[in-house]
């Protein structure tokens, strides 16, 4: 071989696999435990990329228990091999996602809104990935279905203060100004107070700290700004605190952390028959 050509490699699976490459191998992917599913959109696109045509998904959003099939495919054996390589890094972790934000969504109840926007934070090859996995488990992953401007801390911060912040989209009249507050300024009661007054419709307390948005909800209540003001809390929450914070007047609930890292829902690939002829 001449010293500057690339070196060939052969798929070593051409080579253990060659006495039955003519056959045709139909496998399942099989739920290990009880959880959403999500992911199965992005697992036919893959499928077919391979030359696989799923015998069946089940769909995004539909809850599998243990033991459940959750895709059957059919192929060649090389294509089995290759399906088991990614098929179940496509649905595991998006469905353990899913599954979290269903526990939380369920826990909340009709009145209380659970967010996850912390996909944001997400490499940017994984973040459409994320935010479908928390739309299956009927989450939401923006703070409003209304349009809005989010205007953060930091915006605050360059703006000079929660007066200029809101001084500054007072004409954007067609979206919800929604501001996140953390107490740096002022009192944080009192923060939430200034901008109720002049105009915010959505106040972030982005402490994680329950006195805090108590501290609000009562300011807020106290001087009757409540109903037109919705109230949304964050930071380090955990969805085992759901229960108590509903009772708290509380209307947006963000969670990051404790939905993102939720565990995957585990799965396993069995090729369940084979050996017929190969077309």
């Amino acid at each position: 071989m001449n010293s500057t050509q690339a070196p060939i490699f052969q798929d070593v699976r051409d080579v253990f696999l060659a006495s039955v490459m003519k056959e045709l191998y139909t496998a399942d992917i099989v739920a290990e435990g009880t959880g959403v599913i999500s992911g199965a959109k992005s697992l036919v696109e893959a499928l077919r990329g391979i030359g696989i045509q799923p015998d069946y998904v089940t769909p995004d959003g539909i809850e599998a228990v243990k033991g459940t099939i959750i895709a059957t495919l059919s192929g060649s054996p090389k294509q089995i091999a290759m399906a088991e390589e990614f098929s179940i890094g496509l649905l595991a972790k998006p469905s353990g996602i899913a599954t979290a934000a269903c526990r939380a969504v369920a826990l909340a109840g009709p009145d209380l809104r659970i967010v996850c926007g912390a996909w944001k934070k997400m490499p940017p090859a994984i973040k459409h990935t994320v935010r479908e996995a928390i739309a299956c488990g009927g989450a939401a992953f923006r703070i409003s279905d209304q349009p809005f401007v989010y205007l953060d801390k930091n915006i605050v911060s360059m703006l000079h203060g929660i007066e200029a912040t809101l001084a500054a989209v007072r004409d954007m009249k067609e979206s919800l100004k929604c501001i996140q507050i953390k107490g740096w300024q002022r009192d944080i009661a009192e923060e939430a107070l200034i901008a109720a007054t002049l105009g915010a419709d959505i106040i972030m307390v982005d402490t994680g700290r329950l006195e805090d948005v108590e501290k609000v909800n009562k300011m807020l209540t106290e001087k009757k700004l409540r109903t037109r003001v919705r109230l949304a809390f964050a930071k380090g929450i955990r969805i085992e605190d759901i229960p108590q914070l509903t009772r708290c007047g509380i209307d947006i609930l963000d969670i990051g952390c404790a939905i993102l890292d939720a565990p995957m829902l585990d799965m396993r690939l069995d090729v369940r028959r084979g050996g017929l002829p190969w077309n």
